[in-house]
């Protein structure tokens, strides 16, 4: 396309772009450049170029026509794989179903609720597509990174205290030392930051993987990839992953395990004790993602629980926590 007396001008520049990379690494570059063998190549075809006869611009044609159209067949495939990673791939039909209409603890919300009763074996589930759709954990993934933490020897169930570095915070709590009990109680974003920098991103992503959690994400240079980005779960993942981490199959230390069960324990009484952790995604300013994920533990039986809500605003993990909470009581599973 260029006119004759252009044609040095373009072989200068690939030349002198070549010269350029071979002094530096740029990983994009390989596509552009190529190496020396390749540059020469492009050069001569510039220097020796004509103009296409027509047998040769009607097989450009068609080569270009056979490759829209095997873009186009399989275009059907790429959003297919695409939804595939925004929801669990549940198989449902292994699985004692029980579905609930639970519309009216839900209100305005859009949202899901997941229960799996142990001893009976059956799973009680609201809106079972959205409780198959993946999103955004928020602070219910610090139960599993504090796991990460103990496996890893960050801290540990005796020595978890992590000093304050004296930046100041919006929440008071955060403002201060913090050991896994109080941070998982205050859920104190700094404190779980700090184990991720000391883990590192290669083991984060080894430690997702071997528990299957989500799809298992991790954004480059995120301090914050469980909050509102890369890294999403659905609310029956969650419900299973709990079951796993209480029947001992994650092949996490018991006493690791143990030092975050406790760390979640939100109420005991003669009936059992309440496990927990609410998380709250924002966005603009607004809570649009809630979340409460635990367990009622009994002396007879177990029930494992995940609930999501999710509006424009006024979707906490305290409001979906209340929505759990009037379920559990109606249900008589658990009651204050």
């Amino acid at each position: 396309m260029l006119e004759e007396d252009s044609y040095e001008d373009y072989g200068r520049t690939l030349i002198d772009f070549a010269e350029k990379m071979s002094r530096i690494s740029f990983p994009f570059a390989s596509g552009i450049g190529g190496n020396g063998r390749q540059i020469r190549r492009r050069i001569l075809n510039i220097a020796s170029y004509q103009k296409p006869t027509t047998p040769k611009k009607l097989g450009s044609t068609v080569s270009f026509l056979m490759t829209a159209f095997l873009l186009l067949c399989s275009a059907p495939l790429v959003s297919t794989y695409a939804a595939d990673k925004e929801y669990y791939r549940w198989n449902a039909e292994e699985e004692r179903i029980s579905q609930r209409d639970l519309s009216s603890y839900f209100g305005t919300y859009e949202g899901s609720f997941a229960l799996y009763d142990l001893k009976e074996d059956t799973w009680y589930i609201h809106n079972m597509n959205s409780a198959s759709h993946r999103t955004a954990p928020n602070s219910t993934y610090k139960i599993y990174d504090a796991l990460f933490g103990l496996e890893e020897g960050v801290i540990t169930p005796e020595h978890s205290l992590i000093f304050w570095n004296r930046e100041t915070f919006p929440f008071p709590s955060w403002n201060a030392d913090q050991t896994l009990d109080s941070a998982m109680e205050h859920s104190v974003n700094w404190y779980f930051q700090s184990i991720d920098q000391q883990i590192g991103a290669f083991t984060l992503r080894r430690c997702l993987r071997e528990i299957n959690y989500g799809n298992a994400q991790i954004r480059e240079n995120s301090s914050a990839y469980w909050m509102e980005s890369s890294l999403k779960i659905s609310p029956i993942e969650q419900v299973e992953l709990l079951t796993k981490l209480h029947q001992g199959e994650l092949d996490f230390a018991p006493e690791n395990v143990l030092a975050v069960k406790n760390s979640i324990r939100l109420s005991s009484s003669e009936n059992g004790t309440l496990y927990g952790k609410t998380g709250t995604g924002q966005v603009d300013g607004q809570n649009q993602n809630g979340w409460f994920v635990g367990y009622v533990e009994t002396s007879k039986n177990t029930y494992f629980f995940a609930a999501n809500i999710q509006a424009q605003q006024e979707a906490s993990g305290s409001r979906a926590a209340e929505i759990t909470m009037s379920i559990l009581a109606d249900w008589e599973i658990w009651e204050e």
